[in-house]
């Protein structure tokens, strides 16, 4: 199968030095940039047997029409230059970043004349401070209207300020005391610039040694009975608590680091950013990762760290990841080089770091949620997705209806199924369906028992010989309508019937709806470890292009799937150990979850020995010989 790939170089001719290589095309794009602590050993796994590869790294290779490479001295250049290469041809197969919007920040014009506080996305404004970014655009005009009753500084536009300069009578803001003015003369350039100073300095550090000195003032002044001079210290000092407490400390005071989190599945990635200086956080950013490939976490990371420190951002001394990547020590190195000094890398464990990941990757979670809900939602995506479904499949009309079908069960016990339902790329919770699967020899089984239970409700003559009498075969009327409410629940037929699983799962359900009788129902199944779409009879799956709205659609669905089966196992699980080890005298529902949590399953408890369940804490020989009798009696 390897021989197929005519390009491939000779093992002796690639060198076993670090380096970057790069997959191009007939044409000459670049489809994917890569890096390697030795190439030879990295190029291998590229040229083992196709049918042995990631479905998405066949379809680089096969795509492909050459590769080269280019060896460099360290690891450390061999980051920097995978970089700087992905940066300017932006291939395709490399992890794309997807930021679905710009930031906005705190910026103060230092190179103006009279330097003025605003709200910005642009990140280039020359001689400009920034501070953020913030998750909400609201968030920094609040922490601005804040800050201006302590340090009321300028932030009327350009055309504002010439407009004042040239009259001599102030703006609106200076009028109604939000300014000192320094357009109008209200106030020298240089005492404004002294405002404007310690306006700066309190967003750097949060220092509260300005509100110390605030309030020694204004009890100086409440004490020489300077009480509108003291009215302003007081309104000062509340409005900097205010800053404070809304900017919350979460670590020491001395702390300054960025915390990355990421929640991904098998098409895309959420990347969030928190941004954590003097202890509190003052920024959140978040990245959608579209995965062309099945990129590892360590590759993952290595493309995170390029996109967070792209753009002038210079890394904290401590960058603190959900794990080190593999290439940890090169890439402290590079991020030292771009931050002229250490940089160090660290997985967080336990502590107050490890804490704030939590929520962090909480927040990761809902990104993901997030972005899956808001693609499902989109009705021209949705069409999009039935539209490529319907001529992937070479189904003669749209799937708008379809079924998906999952199986779960504990170590074989307690085996369940779900049927989900979707119309119109939408899910349709009412019509989802449970079923109990007494006895079942493998997972084809169960496949096999749910969906000839499930297709009897759509033979013609279900009803009617469902409310025959079997001696008489005489059909009684209130049977038929008892047995038609229950019909009612499976009247329509889905267009698209999805499994999941591979070719045995969509052999099992061929055969349960060949045998149903039942026609016009299109077939087929999903692979979880390749994403790749099975049909019946086929020694090749169907492969739907990388991100696209149809695999992104069947994927959902077989997702909620998979989610309705495990969770109606799970409550089966709990009911089963609860009705069998109640009624044991003695064991009540404490010592019941902790025989459970040892165990696992009642299943593994009745082939356990009396002393193996007498090593159970809290379970003495005694009630271990009861337990033991009980589940043999």
């Amino acid at each position: 199968m390897s021989d197929a790939l005519s390009y491939r170089p000779k093992t002796g001719e690639i060198p076993t030095t670090p380096g970057v290589y790069r997959f191009r095309d007939a044409t000459g794009r670049i489809l994917y940039v890569g890096k390697a602590k030795n190439l030879r050993a990295r190029l291998s796994n590229y040229f083992a047997p196709l049918h042995s590869l990631h479905e998405r790294t066949r379809r680089m290779v096969t795509s492909a029409a050459g590769v080269e490479w280019t060896v460099v001295g360290t690891e450390v250049e061999a980051l920097q230059l995978e970089w700087m290469w992905i940066n300017e041809f932006d291939p395709p197969f490399n992890v794309q970043f997807k930021d679905d919007k710009s930031y906005p920040y705190l910026a103060v014009t230092l190179g103006d004349e009279a330097p003025r506080a605003l709200v910005t996305r642009t990140e280039g404004i020359k001689g400009a401070r920034y501070f953020g970014p913030y998750p909400k655009v609201w968030a920094v005009y609040e922490t601005i209207e804040l800050m201006l009753k302590a340090f009321p500084i300028r932030t009327c536009n350009n055309a504002n300020y010439k407009r004042a300069m040239q009259s001599g009578k102030p703006c609106f803001a200076g009028q109604i005391g939000r300014c000192f003015g320094p357009c109008s003369g209200l106030v020298s350039m240089e005492d404004h610039r002294k405002i404007v100073n310690e306006f700066v300095s309190f967003m750097s550090s949060h220092d509260k040694k300005l509100i110390n000195l605030l309030t020694q003032e204004m009890k100086d002044a409440a004490a020489a009975q300077q009480y509108e001079i003291a009215g302003k210290r007081r309104d000062q000092v509340r409005a900097l608590n205010a800053v404070l407490e809304k900017s919350a400390v979460v670590l020491r005071d001395n702390v300054d680091i960025d915390l990355f989190a990421i929640e991904q599945d098998e098409l895309a990635a959420a990347v969030q950013l928190f941004i954590v200086r003097g202890g509190r956080i003052r920024g959140v950013r978040g990245w959608m990762v579209d995965k062309e490939l099945d990129v590892t976490m360590s590759e993952l990371i290595d493309s995170m760290m390029q996109t967070a420190y792209n753009h002038d951002a210079v890394p904290p001394r401590e960058i603190v990841l959900p794990e080190l990547p593999e290439d940890a020590e090169a890439l402290e190195a590079s991020l030292a080089d771009l931050a002229g000094r250490k940089v160090r890398l660290v997985a967080a464990q336990r502590g107050e770091k490890a804490a704030l990941l939590v929520t962090a990757s909480n927040n990761a979670k809902q990104a993901l949620m997030l972005y899956k809900t808001r693609r499902s939602s989109d009705f021209v995506a949705r069409s999009k997705a039935l539209e490529d479904i319907q001529d992937a499949l070479e189904m003669p009309d749209a799937p708008l209806r379809m079924e998906c079908y999952d199986v779960s069960h504990l170590s074989g016990t307690n085996i369940v199924a779900s049927m989900v339902v979707f119309e119109d790329g939408l899910p349709r919770k009412d019509e989802y369906r449970r079923f109990n699967i007494p006895e079942s020899t493998d997972d084809t089984d169960s496949i096999y028992q749910i969906l000839t239970r499930r297709l009897a409700y759509l033979k013609p003559e279900a009803g009617a010989a469902a409310a025959s009498h079997p001696a008489t075969g005489a059909v009684d009327l209130s049977d038929i309508a008892q047995v038609e409410q229950k019909r009612a629940k499976f009247k329509y037929s889905p267009n698209l019937l999805i499994v999941d699983g591979g070719q045995p799962q969509v052999a099992a359900a061929k055969r349960a709806l060949a045998e149903s009788g039942v026609t016009g129902i299109q077939l087929c199944g999903i692979a979880k470890r390749l994403e790749e779409i099975w049909l019946p009879d086929s020694d090749y799956p169907v492969i739907l292009p990388r991100n696209s709205d149809a695999l992104f659609l069947i994927q959902r669905i077989r997702d909620e799937a998979h989610r309705f089966a495990i969770t109606h196992q799970r409550i089966r699980r709990k009911k089963d150990i609860s009705s069998i080890l109640g009624e044991v005298a003695g064991l009540g529902p404490a010592r019941v979850k902790v025989l459970l949590q040892h165990f696992g399953s009642v299943a593994r408890l009745k082939v356990a020995s009396v002393a193996e369940i007498a090593d159970v804490r809290g379970i003495g020989s005694v009630l271990a010989e009861s337990i033991h009798a009980h589940l043999r009696a």
